[in-house]
């Protein structure tokens, strides 16, 4: 998907999931179905799982796919050309993380999504993301807040989504990567829609594409 001169300075750290961890084999599971073509029962909870496990193992995958898609255009993505993080001119998003920066603030895009990249999840703690360091090791439970969480992060991974496709998609047709994006927001999309986990409004900016892609499996 990139070429090597790209790659090693836009791409942020991966987030892992550990070999030999039910989380793991949790995420084969989720790839396994996924090569059947049928998004709609790739998301669906695997019987006898935990709500939480999945949801957690899922945002780790999404915002891995989401590193590397946004990875290949970073190059056009840059202080001069996106000074706000935005979708479109409706739709402008600012920055917390309730510990370092409390209040709000406007920032580029690529401040923006280099806060949610390199940041704790865009949480005050740790412990609290999906790919915090435990992993229910032992029996740990999931936090009681798990799922607020996991909500506030998938919101700022879409909104990932919708800044690529408002401002970069001439760019990302150049390269010829409309097809892996377009699958990778299908599954992203219908997850969420799954589970309820972001708000109907928070999905206006790319309301349009979200209908045509689900029309399309129905």
């Amino acid at each position: 998907l990139v070429s090597g001169s790209r790659s090693s300075k836009t791409f942020k750290p991966k987030k892992n999931i550990p070999e030999g961890s039910h989380q793991y084999e949790l995420l084969k599971h989720a790839e396994a179905t996924l090569g059947s073509g049928n998004l709609r029962q790739a998301v669906m909870l695997p019987e006898g799982e935990d709500l939480n496990e999945w949801i957690a193992v899922n945002t780790v995958d999404f915002f891995n796919q989401i590193n590397m898609l946004y990875g290949t255009i970073t190059e056009f993505c840059t202080e001069a050309s996106c000074p706000v993080m935005s979708a479109g001119p409706r739709y402008e998003y600012h920055w917390a993380d309730g510990t370092n920066i409390k209040k709000p603030i406007k920032c580029s895009a690529p401040k923006y999504i280099d806060y949610l990249m390199t940041s704790r999840f865009g949480t005050r703690d740790r412990t609290e993301g999906p790919n915090r360091a435990r992993w229910r090791v032992s029996g740990v439970p999931f936090p009681k807040n798990f799922m607020s969480v996991a909500k506030t992060i998938l919101k700022r991974l879409f909104r990932v989504y919708a800044h690529i496709y408002h401002q970069h998609f001439d760019s990302v047709m150049r390269l010829q990567e409309e097809a892996h994006l377009n699958t990778s927001f299908k599954h992203f999309i219908f997850f969420v829609q799954e589970f309820n986990l972001i708000d109907r409004r928070e999905l206006a900016p790319l309301q349009e594409l979200i209908e045509k892609l689900g029309s399309k499996d129905r």
